[in-house]
């Protein structure tokens, strides 16, 4: 009896161990990213996290949990003095829907909550571990969660933002034109708070993946559970051109040297005009893709956010 409780105990802590084991795509980091430009671009600098005097944070919060699966934020905020509430902007980072993580956010997050805004890097479950729409799912959970939390953090609920990079930028345009749209809210998770935003920053990320500008292949296949032609309902589904109209918030698009990330955005910025919503493009001409990890383009990024968000939230 003893050797069988034993043998099922072994057994569990098995099954546990194999149920955490996450499989990551480790290609995408600042490091590598740098060594494959720098020889085209020999006067870039990788960004590094620094800490602005007068903002506080809390690192590695748990905003959801999934079974044995933990989704964890950065918590970048100003240090209170009196009551006063700050808009939120939610981060989300890049890498093809497969590579990445919330480290990839932090300068920029860090440099917006100096700037007077409570921000929230985010990991979120990318195509090897689940596919689309797990990554939504984790993103507008982490958007309730921020509404469930404010209490806990200096941050107005009614003023969200919601900015990413690349495939965080196109998850960032997605979450922002699917208020409301049961199929991709998930389950559980705070559900008596909303996950609509109130902005959107799309940092060289697509509109739409079926698109005469787009060139999404076997990355965008993985996540979407196949190819146009195996998976098309998903494909369509998951391009926030499909989901722009009259209820879309204001939107910032910022852009590189790269059409191809920005595929649909003419089309989506004609839907915006038609429908007076405000929005703004502004295009680095020289820029490469992920050039919102380096100087010099750092701080005209981060400009051109702050002066986007000031303008919606009226700071």
């Amino acid at each position: 009896m003893r050797k069988l409780l034993l043998f099922l105990t072994l057994l569990t802590h098995t099954i546990l161990a194999q149920e955490v084991e996450i499989p990551r795509d480790t290609s995408y980091t600042v490091n590598s990213t740098y060594e494959k430009l720098h020889q085209h671009y020999p006067l870039i600098e990788i960004v590094r996290p620094n800490l602005p005097d007068g903002v506080a944070h809390n690192k590695n919060v748990v905003y959801r949990t999934l079974g044995h699966r933990k989704l964890q934020a950065d918590i970048f905020y100003p240090e209170q003095a009196d009551r006063k509430k700050y808009p939120g902007v939610l981060l989300i980072h890049g890498g093809g829907w497969r590579a990445g993580d919330r480290s990839l956010m932090v300068p920029l997050a860090q440099q917006l909550a100096a700037e007077g805004y409570v921000t929230v890097a985010v990991d979120y479950r990318l195509s090897l571990e689940a596919p689309y729409p797990a990554a939504v799912h984790d993103l507008k959970a982490a958007l309730r969660w921020m509404r469930a939390k404010a209490g806990d953090y200096p941050l107005d609920p009614t003023r969200i933002a919601v900015l990413g990079c690349s495939a965080g930028g196109q998850l960032a345009a997605l979450i922002g034109t699917t208020a409301g749209m049961k199929k991709l809210e998930g389950k559980g998770d705070d559900k008596a708070h909303s996950s609509k935003v109130q902005a959107i920053i799309d940092i060289d990320g697509i509109l739409a993946f079926k698109h005469p500008e787009s060139e999404e292949g076997a990355m965008a296949a993985q996540w979407l559970g196949g190819t146009y032609e195996e998976a098309s309902p998903n494909w369509i589904e998951a391009s926030a051109l499909t989901h722009a109209d009259k209820n879309t918030p204001p939107v910032l698009f910022m852009g590189s040297a790269f059409p191809r990330f920005q595929a649909g955005k003419n089309d989506m910025i004609k839907i915006l005009k038609k429908n007076s919503i405000y929005h703004e493009a502004h295009v680095f001409e020289d820029a490469p893709h992920s050039f919102w990890l380096f100087h010099p383009w750092f701080e005209p990024t981060l400009q051109y956010v702050t002066g986007f968000l000031h303008k919606i939230f009226k700071q």
